[in-house]
């Protein structure tokens, strides 16, 4: 009889090793929730007794935004003027009509000073008008009492009908000599008014060559230096009041329906690692088409060393689920394996478990345990 080829003999051999390894590798899998009696029970000695908790925790969606004033002012000229000065800096604290800023004045100086000589020749003008009116008026008096007698004298036949006619020439000449010399007035008037008006808009625009701080606040920038050109529109100092801090962040559109004006939620600042209450006051109605997110803003205390411009978070509740926790120094780490001592109607055990996150010196268990089980805390 022939024998079997030794290929096939070796086939036979790998394939019953490979079984083995199987049986004895499923042998030294753990899964939660499986039972260790301990050998020794004075092993639990060293063990306080506690309890596990079951919580309702709220997961968040952590909006990523930016710290922003609450308040922010760009601060700008009215004219178009050089710098001439900048009395802050980035960090003052200035209050409300503080000069910031001041503008070269020269030409506004000298456009009032022109102005100023032009109210004085109106007023001069005015007087001498106010004289002429009074002379006037005066031979309008005369000529209309001459040109009374000359009436009387004729119908006495002691005037010739030519006197009558010189008399009334001269009454009408000098009533429309009155006439004229109060229409000059009333120019004279018209041109005051017009001159206190250029003094008026000259004293403005000179007011406009000091800059000043427009509320109470803190300057966050200096945008100009001296000799630059200020012009209308352009700012010249960024600055914000002292109301306190929002954070501006973008959520998805799926989140942002359950959001409104005047909740409370949090806000994560990781650089100066805290967390402070945020109230929402505006949810801008327009999604970016790119990101399909809709902008949040939420007003946050004002911290201690808390700056515009600064990454923080905006936590919007997402989903609620409810887990059980278990005390820190209860979990037992052996490798690469968590278990717990757990006590019931047998004494104490190891109990094998699957934990989650950490929150707030607790251990969430995703297995292996269930509420209000005994177990024990501190270490073998």
């Amino acid at each position: 009889m022939k024998s079997k080829p030794v290929w096939f003999i070796v086939l036979i051999i790998l394939a019953a090793a490979g079984y083995m390894l199987y049986q004895g590798g499923s042998e030294n899998v753990i899964q939660p929730g499986k039972r260790d009696a301990l050998e020794d029970p004075s092993e639990a000695r060293t063990f306080q007794e506690a309890r596990t908790v079951t919580r309702d925790i709220t997961e968040y969606y952590k909006a990523v935004g930016t710290v922003r004033p609450e308040s922010e002012s760009r601060v700008e000229s009215q004219i178009r003027a050089q710098v001439k000065a900048i009395h802050v800096g980035p960090g003052d604290s200035v209050e409300r009509g503080d000069i910031m800023v001041t503008l070269d004045d020269r030409q506004p100086v000298s456009r009032l000073e022109k102005a100023e000589q032009a109210l004085k020749g109106a007023k001069a003008a005015r007087s001498q008008a106010a004289q002429q009116v009074e002379s006037a008026k005066a031979a309008f008096n005369e000529a209309r009492l001459n040109y009374q007698r000359v009436q009387e004298y004729v119908k006495a036949d002691a005037a010739t009908s030519r006197e009558l006619e010189n008399a009334e020439s001269n009454y009408l000449q000098a009533k429309a000599g009155l006439s004229k010399a109060r229409q000059a007035l009333v120019e004279t008037e018209s041109g005051i008014r017009r001159a206190e008006n250029a003094v008026e808009e000259a004293e403005v625009e000179l007011e406009f060559t000091k800059i000043t701080a427009p509320i109470e606040g803190e300057v966050i920038r200096r945008m100009v230096e001296p000799g630059d050109l200020a012009l209308p529109g352009k700012p010249l100092v960024l600055m914000r009041a002292r109301n306190g801090f929002r954070v501006e962040a973008h959520v998805r559109e799926g989140l942002v329906k359950h959001i409104v004006r005047g909740q409370t939620l949090k806000a994560e600042i990781p650089t100066l690692d805290v967390t402070v209450d945020a109230v929402v006051n505006e949810i801008v109605p327009w999604a970016d088409p790119e990101t399909r997110s809709f902008l949040v803003k939420a007003v946050i205390p004002s911290t201690k060393g808390l700056y515009p411009g600064m990454y923080g978070k905006l936590l919007i509740p997402e989903s609620e689920s409810r887990v059980v926790l278990i005390p820190e120094n209860a979990l037992i780490t052996t490798g690469q394996l968590d278990l717990v001592m757990v006590k019931d109607a047998d004494g104490w055990s190891r109990r094998y478990i699957k934990t989650g996150r950490k929150r707030d010196g607790m251990i969430e268990v995703l297995s292996g345990l269930s509420s209000n089980e005994t177990i024990g805390t501190g270490s073998l």
